[in-house]
């Protein structure tokens, strides 16, 4: 079975980016919020369910999902959250465990920025997070997503804490820095999870 190590950090901290540096070495990835979007693409059964569920009002012109109405709803009404989890979860690790059984690497890297919160840490034998500072993370979501800091704010109130997700780390990348300090930590890294990948497909019960 391929070594997973997961990929987490709040919203804002750069995890598009540190991901990226691991596929430029030849790493698969596969990212949890990718797949999330394509379970809900125009034409998925995911996307009919949500429409008959919310109304038409959650679609857009084009027949997509109305992302921002539909993150207000989830975001004022803990019930439809629970509504739409119930419904997506299953479908995105099924679509997640497909992807990372097609795969023929030593390892692979599993983007999924709520592994802390949705209590996932246990299907990875290593966990990667990238850390920031909070007010770097509500500078980087207000210019990425236009929203106030009220907003960004309350996505990150929403999130684990800074320190939980740190208390699962097995590595730790920095990254309220400059981006040219990603590209040698990644490949220190890459290095070493070769080793530990190679290390347990010798030894199994290898930890």
């Amino acid at each position: 079975m391929t070594y997973i190590v997961a990929l987490t950090g709040g919203i804002g901290s750069g995890k598009s980016t540190v991901a990226d540096a691991f596929s430029q070495l030849g790493v698969p990835v596969v990212d949890a919020d990718v797949i999330a979007r394509q379970v809900v693409a125009v034409g998925a059964p995911a996307l009919q369910k949500i429409a008959a569920h919310f109304g038409q009002k959650i679609l857009l012109g084009d027949g997509s999902l109305n992302r921002a109405l539909l993150r207000e709803i989830i975001f004022n009404q803990p019930q439809e959250k629970r509504w739409l989890n119930s419904l997506l979860h299953p479908m995105i690790h099924q679509e997640t465990q497909r992807q990372l059984a097609t795969i023929d690497a030593p390892y692979a890297l599993w983007v999924v920025p709520l592994l802390i919160e949705n209590g996932l840490t246990q299907r990875a034998q290593r966990v990667l997070v990238v850390d920031v500072d909070p007010e770097v993370q509500l500078q980087r979501t207000m210019a990425r997503d236009g929203v106030s800091r009220e907003q960004a704010a309350n996505i990150l109130a929403a999130q684990a804490t800074r320190s939980q997700r740190l208390a699962y780390a097995d590595d730790i990348i920095e990254n309220s820095g400059s981006p040219e300090t990603i590209a040698p930590r990644v490949a220190s890294l890459h290095r070493h999870y070769l080793d530990l990948a190679a290390a347990t497909q010798q030894d199994p019960h290898h930890e």
